[in-house]
């Protein structure tokens, strides 16, 4: 018997309208390690800090090895900025920070 696998809805702000169905608890699980490390305050961390921040809370069983993070991080933070949960300073390279 196969596991049915639970999804939720992941929008992205450059591509507006364009909804994809993705596993809930892979996303739930970046979501929260983006939470624990994306700062509240601009200036922010650069997407490689986050990425070095984010690695070691995601749960093995789901990323094992970190197999998959780099999308996983790329999705839900295109995501969150595209709910207002985070924002994107314009400088270069690119600084995340919560709202």
């Amino acid at each position: 018997m196969t596991k049915t696998i639970e999804r939720v809805e992941m929008l992205s702000i450059s591509s507006p309208g364009h909804v994809v169905r993705v596993d809930k608890a892979k996303y739930d699980a970046m979501k929260a390690a983006l939470h624990a490390v994306v700062p509240q305050q601009a200036p922010g961390l650069t997407v490689a800090e986050v990425k070095t921040g984010v690695l070691p809370r995601l749960p093995d069983d789901l990323f094992p090895g970190g197999a998959k993070a780099g999308w996983w991080l790329k999705g839900v933070q295109l995501d969150l900025e595209a709910r207002g949960v985070i924002a994107r300073e314009n400088v270069k390279p690119l600084r995340l920070h919560r709202i």
